[in-house]
């Protein structure tokens, strides 16, 4: 009856493993196979050797990148953070009506109905010499020429990054926020506690697993765009996607592949790091 139950339950699976094989495990298995394989100016070819990851290691420019890579993961997760949990404890203690929660939680989404780029793209005449910015700061008087690193800049790709991903930080966060026992919270102040202390003992712990949640979308998000950083820099900042697309523009596939092999590496290291700090299966 168990080995039964045990087949029916493989059965039921098997559509599912399939499209992961399909879609997920085949495609990342020709990435890794690929990234052995040879290249010439015009042409590559099937091969079994470590050029291009002695390539990729022996050159400074790569640590470079992958440190300026985790350089906006670092700096846009904690934005993010700050500002997810703060709309996320509004949302979740400060509004009371379920219908209102559900209204501006929907106003929080109302950016994603549009594309990522158009979104990315609009801050660009808001920021640039004659932008918005900068006008409205020239007729206040707070500066006398505009500012040049408002655009094209570290600043503009960070602001881009927090604009586009916040919202993977408020859901998780809000999500775990709403099943808090709001008798833990009533038995705190009982017991004295203030604001402050109530929120870093009792439901920061208990927000933990949506923090690691939305941190691990935001870093994985982060360290794989390429298009925000090209746009938003002027093409005179650099990452490790950015790396894998001037590659593969040039029709280098092998070194693309061995880039994207170390990137998903290090992707999946920083997830089991964190998946340390707590268990998230609890929210799964």
């Amino acid at each position: 009856m168990a080995r039964g139950r045990q087949l029916i339950a493989y059965l039921q699976a098997a559509p599912l493993m399939v499209v992961l094989l399909a879609f997920l495990v085949a495609p990342i298995g020709m990435i890794v196979v690929v990234s052995f394989w040879g290249a010439t100016e015009f042409s590559i070819y099937p091969a079994f050797q470590f050029d291009n990851y002695a390539f990729l290691f022996g050159s400074p420019v790569t640590y470079n990148v992958f440190l300026a890579t985790f350089k906006y993961a670092i700096i846009t997760w904690v934005f993010t953070l700050a500002i997810g949990f703060t709309v996320a404890y509004f949302l979740a203690f400060h509004v009371r009506s379920q219908t209102m929660q559900i209204a501006l939680f929907l106003l929080c989404t109302i950016p994603f109905w549009t594309s990522n780029i158009i979104r990315m793209i609009s801050w660009i005449p808001f920021l640039g010499r004659n932008g918005i910015a900068n006008q409205t700061l020239i007729s206040w008087g707070v500066i006398d020429a505009p500012l040049d690193w408002l655009l094209y800049s570290d600043f503009a790709v960070i602001l881009a990054f927090v604009h586009l991903y916040t919202l993977f930080m408020v859901v998780p966060i809000f999500n775990t926020m709403m099943r808090i026992d709001r008798s833990l919270i009533e038995a705190a102040y009982d017991n004295g506690a203030t604001g402050l202390q109530t929120l870093w003992h009792v439901i920061v712990p208990l927000t933990k697993p949506g923090i690691m949640i939305g941190t691990i979308f935001v870093v994985t998000l982060v360290m794989g765009d390429f298009i925000t950083v090209r746009f938003m820099s002027g093409s005179q900042k650099a990452n490790v996607g950015r790396l894998i697309s001037n590659d593969i523009s040039l029709l280098q596939y092998p070194s693309a592949a061995a880039t994207a092999v170390v990137l998903l590496c290090t992707v999946l290291i920083v997830i089991g790091v964190l998946l340390r700090f707590v268990n998230i299966r609890k929210e799964l």
